[in-house]
This record gives C-alpha cells, sequence and structure tokens, in this order.
C-alpha cells in the first residue's frame, strides 16, 4: 500500500473524518442542533473530557492509565465548596485545589514509580479513596453560590457566537500539549517508554521521573477540571463528575492512542473526544436517556480499542503477504545481434 494511502487510513485519521460526518448530518438532520445555543452547550459539556484527555493521553502512550481523574475533580469542588462555606476568597480557593490535584497525582505517580505497582490497579483504589475523602469534606451539601463572574466566564459565551469563553484557555492548553507532545525531546521519550520501557532505559531516559511527571500534571488538569466543573454547572458536590475517567478513557483510545503504549496523535484523541461529544448531545436532543448513553459510551470503548488492533493486523498481513510474494522476473536487455 503506498505511504500516502497508509496515512489516508491510519485510525485516528479515520475519526477525524467521522467527526465531520457526524457534524454534518447532526446540522442537517437533527432540529436544533445548529443554533448557536446547543453548539456552546456541546462544547462547554465536552470540556472536561478534554481538559483530562490532555495529560491522559500522554499518559496512555507512556503505557500508564489514570482511573482516578474523575475523583480527583470531584475532591477538588469539594474542597472548593468547602472553602467557599468558610468565607475563603475565591481568588484563594482555586490555587489550594490545583495543589490537592497536584498531591493526589504525585500520590498516584509514587506509587506506580517507586513501589512498581500497576497503575490500573493504584488509581482504581486511589478512585475510589478520593470520591471518599470528598464525601468527607463537604458531605452531601451542595454549594451554589460562587461569585457571578467567575460562573459567567465557565458557562458563558463570547457575545451571540457559540463559542464558550472558556474554549480559548482550553486552546491555549491544546497547543501546549501538542508541541510538548509532538515536537520535543519529552514527547519523544513518551513514545519511546510506550515501545519499550527496558529499551527506553538503556537509552538513557529516565523513565521514573517522566511518568512522575505525567501523573501528577494529570492530577493537576483534574483538579482544574473539578473547578470548571462546580464553575460551569453551578454547583459543587462530592459526587461530581462521577462516571467521568469513563468517557476520559473512551474518548482517548476512540481517538486512536494506544491503550499498549508507544503509538497515537493528539490530534486523533481530541477527535474522539468531539466526536463522543457530540453523539452524547445528539443523543440528548433526541432524549435517549442517560442509561443507554452509558451503554453508547461502553460499546465504542470496546470498538476504540478494538479498531485500531485490527486495522494493524490488516496491515501486517499485506505487508506479509508483500514480502512473501516472489520477486518479478529479471528483463534482461537482449544481446544486439551481428
Amino acid at each position: 500500500m503506498p505511504d500516502s494511502l497508509t496515512r489516508a487510513v491510519r485510525w485516528d485519521t479515520v475519526v477525524g473524518a467521522l467527526l465531520v460526518l457526524v457534524l454534518l448530518l447532526s446540522f442537517t438532520t437533527v432540529d436544533g442542533f445548529g443554533n448557536a445555543l446547543n453548539l456552546s452547550f456541546l462544547i462547554g459539556n465536552t470540556l472536561p473530557i478534554a481538559l483530562i484527555a490532555l495529560p491522559m493521553t500522554l499518559l496512555v502512550v507512556s503505557g500508564e492509565i489514570d482511573l482516578s481523574v474523575a475523583s480527583t475533580a470531584g475532591l477538588s469542588g469539594a474542597v472548593m465548596g468547602a472553602l467557599w462555606n468558610q468565607g475563603m476568597a475565591i481568588e484563594t480557593i482555586i490555587p489550594v485545589c490545583l495543589l490537592i490535584g497536584v498531591v493526589c497525582g504525585l500520590v498516584n505517580g509514587l506509587l506506580v514509580t517507586r513501589l512498581g505497582l500497576p497503575s490500573l490497579a493504584v488509581t482504581i483504589g486511589t478512585l475510589a479513596a478520593y470520591r471518599g475523602i470528598a464525601q468527607i469534606v463537604l458531605g452531601s451539601d451542595a454549594v451554589t453560590d460562587f461569585p457571578s463572574a467567575y460562573l459567567d466566564f465557565a458557562a458563558g459565551r463570547i457575545g451571540d457566537t457559540f463559542v464558550p469563553y472558556a474554549f480559548l484557555p482550553f486552546l491555549v492548553l491544546l497547543a501546549i500539549a501538542v508541541v510538548a507532545l509532538h515536537a520535543t525531546p519529552f514527547g519523544r521519550s513518551l513514545f519511546a517508554i510506550g515501545a519499550g520501557e527496558e529499551a527506553a532505559r538503556f537509552a538513557g531516559i529516565r523513565v521514573k521521573r517522566q511518568k512522575l511527571i505525567l501523573f501528577t500534571v494529570t492530577g493537576l488538569m483534574s483538579a482544574l477540571t473539578g473547578v470548571f466543573w462546580a464553575l460551569h454547572y453551578a454547583s459543587a458536590r462530592y459526587d461530581n463528575a462521577t462516571g467521568l475517567e469513563l468517557s476520559v478513557v473512551a474518548a482517548v483510545l476512540l481517538g486512536g492512542i494506544d491503550f499498549d503504549g508507544g503509538k497515537g496523535t493528539l490530534g486523533g484523541a481530541i477527535a474522539g473526544v468531539f466526536l463522543l461529544g457530540a453523539l452524547q448531545n445528539v443523543m440528548s436532543l433526541r432524549d435517549v436517556s442517560a442509561q443507554s448513553q452509558i451503554v453508547v459510551t461502553g460499546v465504542l470503548l470496546v470498538l476504540s480499542v478494538l479498531g485500531p488492533r485490527v486495522a494493524r493486523q490488516i496491515g501486517a498481513a499485506r505487508a506479509g503477504r508483500r514480502a512473501a510474494a516472489p520477486p518479478p522476473p529479471d528483463r534482461k536487455t537482449p544481446a544486439p545481434t551481428s
């Protein structure tokens, strides 16, 4: 298969094409999808997934995963609500919440890198622990009286457009993540670690330090998502963002990031995020139940793992057939006759 055709059928390219197709079909067949208010809802409701997907992509590329991200976001929101109830200024609360996220990520990273525990098992445990701490911190209360300026920024949109205010800082974070993963030695080291940790270590890459950084940044971004969630929905509760980790992992893997590490692009991951967000928005407009939406997300998660693997196996089989094919016979130029 020619190189240009191979690039054209890469999984992340397919996901991007599916996103465009879903948007075109939704604009033409779903009532209310194309109005500015609904599009702003779509982007705003997808931003929590997108924010966590940025560091999660880098983490999965390196061969690890963090399933405690939603619980970290919930803990951040709970602390935000509790401190606001105590009269602390919102400008002081937000840095405290971000610091808590750093601590949560650091705990995950230390357990994985220093004790050698599998990240899947570790973060399932901290998923429950962080959510439990959030319930202890805030109880069953819901805090809703945050400053209107912050609520307007988190939930408002620019003029009469469909672009939320919060989408602009996300674009800055996205640009930073793209450069970090695809245009720096740090990003190249993550692909090397995911492709083969031992080989990366022998190549001089400080594997444990890189992974510790990733877990810490993931905790930071999860806490930022918790702050955004509380302001966007004007409610800080201990159970904020429950189940968000499923959507994040499904979107990242749907975008072509290999669960085993070492493969994928951030562009594909973000395409997967907004494809999932668009599908959820369409299902909501069609009055599909929340339980059915969860089923669809689960199916997409399975397909996102299965699809790239099947594509790679087909590519490997084609390459094997080409290698096994007999070479064409030599066409020797006949000697001139005298």
